[in-house]
């Protein structure tokens, strides 16, 4: 490593641990500085604008190229979302696995982000780049150009003690050192002062270690390894597994030609060459002990046997991946495996599938990937008016009647059979989670009308044919009477928390009064020596105290229910914007702030429903 990398205080112990270090040596962190306007950002942000999506976890500033000169605001919370503000719009969302606990910017539009799973991964905009999960924490994450190449990598800090530094690019590992314990930050400044910027790495136990980066000569290049090493060890490799799969190979001929002709299923780990895997979604409508769910058929095109499957896919499955292996008993040319998507989102099922006979030692292994629909929890089903969902949202789209059938194919679980004529026409599906219906109607006139009770379903189905249709700008008329009335509810719990706040206030203050006042009359007995009048102002002093701790417990409570209340609001907002598309949307969201600063609640239920505050 000495050779690649020039390390500073590489044993170096301070008594004093990491946090203290950089409070301590100010002058010599100046990155220090923005983690302070940062934390004041999310103060402000928290309670000014009533984020809706839970505590925050980290937040930083980063260019992003879709508005000139703009330095957007990124913040990652615990409800999995990375979400990108313009002032106080959200111009920007991607949905991750995981709880986001650390953000970092590299260059330009891209950033890197760490999940409480062990995933760090780099985003361009709102596009991934890539992601690697590890079994460890990433304690902290930092973008720093190790190798003299002109591009910061992201450095990250693991609980197990490793450092490592990854291409922005590609994710592959280009330098990599281990401490004793678990990282605790990472971050980088002139340590030594002179002049030179290094790469510091603080161990808990008190370690650091600094790094200087890569000389001209070494640069991309910091693991003790040339371009050729590289080749030779990915080619040697490469010979390895060729020469298993002959060994592999060899050894099933020797088995077909000693066992006897009579042995059942002939065959111990050769297949058909023309073995194809053939995959299949559908919807699966359940029964008395199994709830209803998407299903992924796995076939075989011959006789062959699955013997396992397991499945890589994000934020379906527990860790991500899921296994299935039949008994013995039950082996058979194709598996039926059950699908539960959380959310309404697309997902990419990695496929990896174990393929043989019944008396196979060593299998085939078929690698393939298939994509969930978004709305595959959704099953279709006849349409009954007496059903019909009275919540809808209205909009027009320049678009053919085969357009939108081709949307509806490519995101929901159409049976091979369904067979959608032209406009007008409309569909019905059934919610496999909780039984909602959602209706789609399509007229001549382009004129699209869905029904549904979900407001959250609504805003998911507007923005998917947004994206498709490549719409910019979409102006909606909706109504949601269950839900407005809910919201109107929470309106006037809000006006009670504010007027129980402002009550309590008051009264905290009046005691306060009164405290200095019992205080002046104690101090007046005991200077007149008369203890017993002194006893009686501090026992009222005493139970005016008591007093004083309740009403701050009942203060902290109707704090909580207000916040709580506030965020509700917020989120009925931020769900009327995701009714819209483009400005249409960023105008609903500012009319519903100055309705609910003007305390105009009517005004604030009519932008919901038609987009203006006008007549």
């Amino acid at each position: 490593m000495m050779s690649t990398i020039t390390q500073i205080c590489s044993t170096e112990r301070l008594q004093m641990g990491p946090m203290q270090l950089c409070w301590e040596h100010w002058e010599t962190f100046p990155l220090l500085l923005p983690l302070l306007v940062e934390i004041v950002l999310c103060r402000v942000l928290t309670m000014k604008e009533m984020i809706s999506f839970g505590r925050l976890l980290e937040i930083m500033f980063i260019p992003w190229p879709y508005v000139t000169l703009m330095v957007m605001l990124l913040v990652g919370s615990e409800d999995f979302d990375i979400r990108v503000f313009k002032e106080d719009e959200i111009v920007a969302e991607m949905t991750e696995t995981e709880i986001i606990t650390s953000l970092c910017p590299m260059y330009g539009s891209r950033f890197g982000y760490a999940l409480s799973n062990g995933t760090v991964g780099v985003y361009d905009k709102t596009a991934r780049y890539w992601r690697i999960k590890s079994k460890n924490h990433a304690m902290s994450i930092h973008a720093f150009d190790l190798n003299s190449d002109g591009v910061c990598e992201l450095i990250t800090g693991w609980s197990n003690g490793k450092v490592d530094a990854r291409s922005d690019r590609t994710g592959e590992v280009i330098f990599k050192d281990n401490f004793s314990s678990a990282i605790a930050g990472v971050l980088e400044g002139d340590y030594r002062m002179d002049g030179h910027t290094q790469l510091i790495c603080c161990a808990v136990d008190g370690e650091i270690r600094g790094y200087l980066p890569g000389t001209a000569e070494m640069r991309g290049n910091l693991m003790d390894t040339s371009v050729e090493q590289d080749l030779i060890r990915e080619l040697s490799q490469k010979k390895q597994n060729l020469l298993l799969e002959l060994r592999n190979y060899e050894e099933n001929t020797k088995a077909e030609l000693s066992s006897p002709q009579s042995e059942a299923d002939g065959l111990r780990g050769i297949i058909p060459a023309n073995t194809k895997l053939h995959t299949a979604l559908s919807v699966n409508l359940g029964h008395e002990t199994q709830a209803a769910h998407a299903e992924l058929c796995i076939s075989t095109s011959n006789d062959t046997i699955i013997r396992a499957v397991s499945i890589f896919a994000e934020g379906i499955f527990l860790g991500e991946s899921h296994v299935v292996h039949p008994s013995i008993h039950n082996l058979s040319s194709s598996i039926r495996i059950p699908i539960t998507p959380p959310k309404d989102v697309p997902v990419d099922l990695h496929l990896k599938t174990f393929v043989g006979y019944r008396s196979s030692t060593q299998f085939h292994v078929f690698e393939l990937t298939r994509q969930l629909p978004r709305f595959s929890m959704y099953a279709l089903t006849s349409p009954d008016p007496a059903r019909e969902p009275l919540s809808y949202v209205n909009f027009v789209i320049a678009e053919r009647a085969q357009r939108v059938v081709l949307w509806l194919n490519q995101n929901f679980l159409l049976p091979e059979d369904t067979n959608i004529q032209n406009a007008p026409f409309q569909v019905c599906f059934t919610s496999l989670r909780n039984g909602g219906q959602l209706y789609i109607k399509i007229k001549l006139s382009g004129e699209i009308t869905v029904n549904t009770d979900d407001i959250d379903l609504a805003g998911d189905i507007i923005q998917s044919m947004a994206s498709f249709f490549a719409v910019e700008d979409l102006q909606v008329e909706a109504d949601f009477p269950v839900y407005f009335e809910e919201l109107r509810k929470v309106l006037v719990k809000v006006d009670e928390y504010h007027s129980v706040h402002q009550k309590l206030s008051a009264e905290m203050a009046d005691n306060s009064n009164l405290i200095r006042s019992l205080l002046v009359r104690a101090e007046d007995a005991r200077l007149m020596r008369n203890m017993k009048t002194m006893k009686n102002r501090y026992m009222e002093l005493y139970d005016l105290n008591k007093d004083l701790l309740n009403g701050y417990k009942i203060r902290c409570n109707n704090h909580m229910e207000l916040l709580g209340n506030l965020k509700a609001v917020n989120q009925a907002i931020q769900r009327a914007g995701r009714l819209r598309v483009g400005k249409p949307k960023n105008q609903v969201i500012t009319a519903c702030r100055d309705a609910i600063r003007s305390n105009n609640i009517n005004t604030l239920f009519r932008i919901m429903r038609v987009g203006t505050a006008s007549s």
